[in-house]
């Protein structure tokens, strides 16, 4: 079993994550220049093809059709530097099923460490080591290794497939890669906003939303205390808050805070910022991160309000770096 010897990501690692992540997600609009960085990270088209391809028996033909429709708009402009990739070979076992049955056992023993069976329902038994494990990993493209990070990848963008991802956490390892590698894989992918991975409540949609461009929720935590979570991209309006200071505490993700005539701050995990009041600001995330801040209010003046201003152009957030 071939090992993958550095402990830590690498940037091609990292672009075939963070493109099956969003892949699964169906977010094809930060997919597109997460392509376009995989492709500058060394990650070839042909493996892209392939990551795409493999994700259609988690997620669906529909997102995978959709990713590789995102690709194939990404390569009308093709960049010098992008790799075609060692040239796609069609498999022998797709033309012997015996084969690929066999090839399929072998791939799906070694990923769950033991000989797995699924009596319970003979048919997905047969599509799992016949196709999923045999046809689909028959591919050129990536080694098993590489598959697991792609599949981990994409499962932690999903929802409802908490065991299917703490399987193939371990299958990963059983395919090649250290611990500490799919454990940084996790890690990064909830630290750069590719899934939200925090201990506070989402909450439901923001009742305030129609100050905000995008999709935003709001959790009563208590204490007076309430937690924003901003999708990627989304951000609140300009805004005052009278005799009253603010209080930003960001607890997971990515995002931006900025007042008015002054250069935007990065917030990120533990970054905590205490608004003036009568200062004009707004918040939000990062265009691909979520991003999550508690919020509160001190040194409450009689008469406190908020004064909610225009909205934070297209041109200004795009501005940001």
């Amino acid at each position: 079993m071939a090992t993958i010897n550095s402990q830590e990501l690498t940037d091609r690692q990292k672009g075939l994550a963070a493109c099956a992540c969003l892949m699964a997600q169906g977010d094809l609009e930060r997919l597109e220049p997460a392509v376009r960085t995989a492709l500058d990270n060394g990650v070839t088209i042909n493996e892209l093809k392939e990551a795409f391809s493999q994700l259609y028996a988690y997620t669906g033909f529909p997102r995978s059709l959709n990713a590789l429709g995102v690709l194939s708009k990404v390569l009308e402009n093709k960049q010098p530097s992008w790799q075609e990739g060692k040239p796609w070979t069609r498999p022998a076992e797709w033309d012997d099923a015996r084969k690929a049955y066999e090839l399929g056992v072998k791939n799906q023993t070694q990923l769950s460490g033991r000989p797995f069976n699924y009596d319970f329902c003979p048919q997905d038994d047969y599509y799992l080591k016949s196709h999923l494990f045999g046809d689909i990993f028959a591919g050129n493209q990536l080694t098993a290794a590489d598959r697991e990070i792609v599949t981990v990848a994409a499962l932690s963008g999903l929802e409802g497939v908490a065991p299917q991802l703490a399987a193939h956490k371990q299958g990963a390892v059983n395919m090649g890669n250290p611990q500490q590698l799919v454990d940084e894989l996790s890690a990064w992918l909830s630290s750069e906003g590719y899934t939200l991975r925090s201990q506070w409540p989402k909450g439901e949609p923001n009742p305030y939303g129609k100050y905000f461009i995008g999709q935003s929720y709001l959790a009563d935590v208590g204490g007076g205390v309430m937690n924003v979570t901003f999708e990627p991209r989304c951000r609140n309006n300009w805004h005052v808050h009278h005799k009253q200071v603010q209080v930003l505490i960001c607890v997971a993700g990515r995002g931006w805070y900025q007042e008015w005539g002054k250069e935007a701050i990065l917030m990120t995990p533990g970054t905590v910022i205490a608004i003036p009041a009568e200062a004009k600001h707004w918040h939000g995330a990062a265009r691909d991160s979520w991003f999550q801040h508690l919020t509160y209010h001190k040194d409450v003046q009689e008469g406190a309000s908020n004064e909610w201003l225009e909205a934070v152009s297209d041109e200004q957030y795009n501005a940001l770096k």
